[in-house]
């Protein structure tokens, strides 16, 4: 059993409210079986709703909010600011930090609204509608050679890898020639492993790419996002900088789509009742799937932290001005304060709140694309393959290692 331990505070104290300040804790990477949640998380929700913590990299201590109303209430209010985090070295799991002009994770409104107009018309439900039958022909084709060559077979390397990649590529813009070596390089930038150098490397690869493209398609009438930034550019709405750190982050995001999955279909093939029921009533499929993205924990630690712009009371507790504060949305998610008996996997869940996508205007941009890849994995796979079932044992299922997304490295399934 993993403990929490207790840190000697450095930096300043909070101002006193009458309440002591929480102790900081140490949170490390544990490299964690399955779909097992953070034991040190569970230890700080624990603990209450707003903590202190340390993590690996960076420096000095971070607030952590878990309960639902306070993730949502900082998420919301532009008295916590991302933009404010890259002016100094604020304790992270990452062990690289450059954010790059243009991201939209760094910005605060107005500036966010600004920087996301350009791509917002790749990323709506219509968008998503008319891209429907290309996404389900790339997932035909790749369950196609699967089930040709017959059981068993590795799903995250047949169809799970795969399938984002094509389809982010698909609404990127990316040349199918270069799909390959942007994958190497997004599986290198989220991996906790390689040190900083590799993590360089990756980021100057991917990101030098990007300018490139940009560079290219100045005068494409495209609607891919690639053509779409270079449009922007090219009327002086942004920046070519600017241009090439949005794309970044929307070009990593299939990694996400791919764990994500995993770990949903592992659930899937792990709870025979689950599967029985997702398999036999298609039409609530919604439901389960909402639930699952509830459930999973789906990242070690915790994601992007905001700086408080003045003093901020929560919880009993003074977030004083220029101190970094993170929010867990897995804690959020598993609130029993809005979530009843919120541990266990309930299918038909309603009302079902979750923040699986974040919350306020850093809400995910590509929320509706990743959903839209969900159910079409989902639907495919359990219609196509009649009986899929894990090919070895649970515990024989290889999980990823020393990275912030969470998720099986290998699914060997049989069918």
């Amino acid at each position: 059993m993993t403990t929490i331990e207790t840190s000697t505070s450095t930096g300043p104290e909070p101002p006193s409210t009458g309440q002591e300040p929480p102790p900081v804790r140490e949170w490390p990477v544990i490299d964690l079986e399955g779909t097992e949640f953070d034991p040190v998380l569970a230890g700080l929700v624990r603990e209450g709703p707003l903590t202190r913590i340390r993590l690996p990299f960076g420096e000095g201590w971070a607030w952590l909010a878990t309960r639902y109303e306070h993730v949502k209430l900082i998420t919301n209010d532009p008295r916590f600011s991302r933009a404010e985090v890259v002016r100094g070295q604020v304790t992270r799991l990452a062990p690289n930090f450059a954010p790059r002009p243009g991201s939209l994770a760094w910005a605060d409104q107005p500036d966010h609204n600004r920087l996301r107009k350009p791509i917002a018309g790749a990323f709506t439900v219509g968008a998503m509608k008319r891209l429907r039958p290309r996404a389900q022909e790339i997932l035909d084709e790749l369950v196609d050679g699967m089930v040709r060559e017959g059981p068993p077979a590795d799903l995250v390397e047949r169809v799970l890898e795969p399938f984002p990649l094509y389809v982010v590529s698909e609404v990127m813009g990316v040349p199918e020639t270069d799909r390959e070596q942007v994958h190497a390089w997004t599986r290198q930038i989220i991996s906790l492993t390689g040190g900083a150098e590799a993590a360089d490397r990756a980021k100057n690869g991917l990101y030098g790419w990007i300018t490139a493209i940009v560079r290219a398609r100045a005068r494409s009438a495209g609607e891919d996002v690639y053509s779409m930034l270079a449009g922007a550019v090219a009327r002086g709405e942004i920046g070519e900088e600017e241009a090439v750190g949005l794309a970044g982050p929307l070009q990593i995001g299939g990694e996400a789509v791919t764990h994500n999955c995993g770990q949903m279909l592992y659930l899937l093939l792990t709870r025979p009742e689950l599967m029985e029921r997702t398999r036999a009533r298609p039409e609530e499929r919604g439901p389960v799937l909402d639930e699952l993205l509830r459930w999973i924990p789906h990242r070690s630690t915790v994601g992007l932290a905001r700086i408080a712009l003045e003093d901020v009371e929560i919880a009993g507790h003074r977030i004083a001005a220029g101190e970094p504060v993170y929010v867990s949305y897995l804690a959020a998610n598993r609130d029993p304060a809005l979530f009843e008996d919120p541990d266990r996997i309930v299918p038909d869940r309603d009302p079902n709140q979750h923040l699986a996508f974040g919350n306020g205007h850093h809400y995910c941009t590509g929320a509706v694309l990743a959903r839209l890849q969900l159910e079409l994995l989902v639907d495919t796979l359990l219609d196509r393959l009649p009986g899929l079932r894990l090919a070895v044992p649970p515990e024989e299922v290889r999980w990823r290692q020393q990275t912030m997304i969470r998720g099986p490295r290998t699914l060997p399934v049989t069918w």
